[in-house]
């Protein structure tokens, strides 16, 4: 969804607790993400996507658990 700040929200709470990855926007209009990180600090971010920020409309999220890739710092693409 666009306009609502999803991918910068997420990239500033993934950075406050130390979570790698990246988010971008699909042109279809969904929003990808990897996390990487402690597991309780992945499990925060895959709760707040559920939500995502204010205005945000959420209609489904699907968790996919893969190797760490080894990444370092958040971005959006």
């Amino acid at each position: 969804m666009q306009g609502v700040f999803f991918r910068d929200t997420t990239r500033r709470l993934a950075q406050s607790h130390g979570v790698a990855g990246w988010a971008r926007n699909n042109a279809d209009g969904t929003v990808e993400a990897v996390f990487e990180g402690r597991p309780d600090a992945v499990e925060r971010l895959v709760a707040f996507v559920h939500e995502g920020p204010r205005g945000a409309q959420v209609e489904r999220v699907e968790v996919f658990e893969e190797e760490d890739e080894g990444l370092s710092g958040f971005a959006v693409r």
